[in-house]
């Protein structure tokens, strides 16, 4: 895996870097601001750009909505120490493949670059309840749209050829839980939550999580979401 850097705090790319080389990740290169990490997108084509959402010149949306236009493609993950609505709601929408924050421990990083490389979007724990909120007040019908019953978003959620189990997963998701929490739930491991939600990903054939948890918002199975 090459990995683009892009962070304006020169002593967190140093830590990243030496990071990322001690577990046999590469490290293509390291941008110090949004239009420098263009500039490299171009030249190096990663396979995962690690973006941060505050750097001056070009800030990392701004980036991140540059170089999705230019390369589709890419995979872009901010990391970021914003936990802010308006940031997380804007980089989805920009494009951004995931969303992690800073706070987030070594090894749990590495994770989320595996979950990745295996097409599976990672995002910090409780923000994927703020996306599903987001998306489905965006999904919600106007007062004059015919209300939808519980029995018809059952029927609805069958045409999709989900299992039961997938169904589950895609419930306790949509609910703001992480994987290991989904997995505890259900006694299953994180990575076969992971596995799972790849899974429902391309059974729904969307996109990315954002998608699903869309999705997921429109049927309903978030409405129970806890607060994070």
């Amino acid at each position: 895996m090459n990995v683009l850097l892009a962070d304006d705090h020169r002593l967190l790319l140093e830590g990243l870097n030496n990071l990322l080389t001690a577990h046999g990740i590469r490290v293509a290169g390291m941008a110090h601001d949004g239009l420098e990490a263009i500039s490299l997108a171009r030249a190096l084509n990663p396979d995962v750009i690690l973006m941060d959402i505050r750097m001056p010149h070009c800030d990392g949306l701004a980036a991140t909505r540059r170089i999705k236009a230019e390369m589709p493609e890419a995979k872009i993950v901010m990391l970021t120490t914003s936990a802010e609505d308006e940031d997380i709601f804007e980089a989805v929408k920009s494009g951004a493949f995931g969303y992690l924050l800073k706070s987030i421990d070594a090894e749990e990083l590495i994770e989320c670059l595996d979950q990745v490389q295996q097409g599976i979007p990672p995002f910090s724990p409780g923000l994927a309840a703020k996306i599903l909120r987001e998306f489905a007040c965006l999904a919600a019908p106007g007062p004059d749209a015919p209300t939808v019953n519980r029995a018809d978003s059952a029927e609805s959620e069958q045409v999709t050829g989900l299992t039961l189990r997938q169904c589950e997963v895609l419930r306790l998701v949509a609910q703001g839980l992480s994987y290991k929490e989904v997995g505890a739930k259900l006694g299953l491991s994180a990575r076969t939550i992971k596995y799972h939600m790849a899974e429902i990903v391309q059974q729904l054939h969307l996109a990315n999580r954002a998608q699903v948890l869309a999705y997921a918002g429109r049927m309903g199975l978030g409405s129970d979401a806890p607060d994070k």
